[in-house]
């Protein structure tokens, strides 16, 4: 492990591979997500094999969610964070569901 994050985007799709887990990451997210959601009221967040999140991914999605009325389906490929969702609470928020 130990990978740089990629992101890569597709109509209302964010695929996320590699680890979530620095400021940068977190900017690139919001960039994207802002560029999509100008267009789109739903978004796809696919995150392939991220062990963990940050908490400003977290807070910004939360946001995007609640203030913005966005809808988002979460696809988490790795158990360690969705776990980490279920813990927090939030799999009814981002729609998350292990794939």
């Amino acid at each position: 492990m130990g990978f740089n994050m990629d992101l890569s985007t597709s109509s209302n799709t964010i695929t996320i591979e590699g680890n979530i887990k620095s400021i940068s990451d977190f900017q690139k997210i919001k960039q994207s997500t802002e560029a999509i959601v100008k267009t789109h009221k739903s978004i796809t967040i696919k995150i392939i094999d991220s062990l963990s999140i940050t908490s400003s991914v977290i807070g910004y999605f939360n946001k995007l969610v609640l203030k913005d009325e966005i809808k988002i389906k979460m696809d988490i490929g790795n158990a360690q964070l969705m776990n980490l969702i279920k813990d927090l609470n939030l799999v009814s928020t981002f729609n998350a569901s292990k794939v």
